[in-house]
C-alpha cells in the first residue's frame, strides 16, 4: 500500500529535499505541501494524506496549533513532527496535541523515512519515559493553584490563544493595543509557569475537555 504523505515546512529547500527522499521509495508518495499554516489547513483536507510532516516553528503559527486542529477534524491523519530543536515543552505540547512522533531535522534520511511509514503504520515513535511524564502532568494537574493566580483578563486571553487567536487578532476582540496583549501573554505565560504560547494553547484546551467532560452542560 502507497503511503500518501503532506509536508508543511516554511522553507522550500527543506521540503523539496523531503519530497525528494520520500518519493525515491515506492511506498510513499507526496501529495502535497505548504509553507504556512493557514495553507496547510486547506490543503490538508483536500489531499487526504496519512501521513502530515509537520514543522514546530512557523512564520503564522507553528505546527502544534496545525496538528492539533487536523487531529480533531481529521482522525485518521498520523502527524509527524519535524523540529530543529527538541525540548520537553515542545515534546508536551505535542504529544497534548495529538502527534504521533517527533523528529529532529538533523535526523538521517533513512530514519526518516523509517518514521514515516512506522506512524503510518499506526505506531507512535514517542519515547514512553516522556509520555509517562505527560501523563502524570495531565492525571496530577495543577489547575487551581495556576489558573488561581491568574487575573479575569488573563483567562479570557488564555481561552482565546487556545483557540488559535494571535495577539492582534486578541486584541481586536477586547480592544486593546496589540502590545497591550503581548504584556499580558507574557504574564500570564509566566504565571503558568510556561515558555511557549503553543503550551498555554494546548493546556487550556485540555482544561476545556477536561470541563466538558465533567459537566457536559458546560
Amino acid at each position: 500500500m502507497t503511503l500518501r504523505v503532506f509536508l508543511l515546512d516554511d522553507h522550500e529547500i527543506v521540503r523539496r529535499g523531503v519530497r525528494e527522499l520520500l518519493e525515491a521509495e515506492e511506498d510513499l508518495e507526496v501529495v502535497g505541501e505548504a509553507g504556512t499554516a493557514e495553507e496547510a489547513y486547506g490543503r490538508i483536507p483536500a489531499t487526504r494524506p496519512d501521513v502530515a510532516i509537520l514543522d514546530v516553528r512557523l512564520p503564522d503559527g507553528d505546527g502544534v496549533q496545525v496538528c492539533r486542529e487536523i487531529r480533531s477534524r481529521h482522525p485518521g491523519v498520523a502527524c509527524l513532527m519535524l523540529t530543529s530543536f527538541a525540548d520537553d515543552e515542545a515534546l508536551f505540547s505535542a504529544i497534548m496535541a495529538g502527534a504521533a512522533g517527533y523528529v529532529l531535522k538533523q535526523v538521517r534520511g533513512t530514519d526518516l523515512v523509517d518514521s514515516v511509514r512506522r506512524v503510518g503504520r499506526g505506531e507512535s515513535l514517542l519515547d514512553p519515559s516522556l509520555t509517562t511524564r505527560v501523563l502524570e502532568r495531565l492525571r496530577h494537574p495543577p489547575e487551581a493553584d495556576e489558573l488561581a493566580g491568574l487575573t479575569g483578563q488573563e483567562r479570557r486571553i488564555l481561552d482565546l490563544i487556545a483557540e488559535g487567536m494571535t495577539n492582534r487578532q486578541i486584541g481586536e476582540q477586547l480592544h486593546l493595543a496589540e502590545k497591550t496583549i503581548k504584556n499580558y501573554v507574557s504574564n500570564l505565560l509566566a504565571k503558568l509557569g510556561m515558555s511557549r504560547r503553543s503550551e498555554a494553547a494546548a493546556y487550556a484546551a485540555r482544561l476545556s475537555e477536561r470541563r466538558q467532560h465533567h459537566d457536559p452542560h458546560a
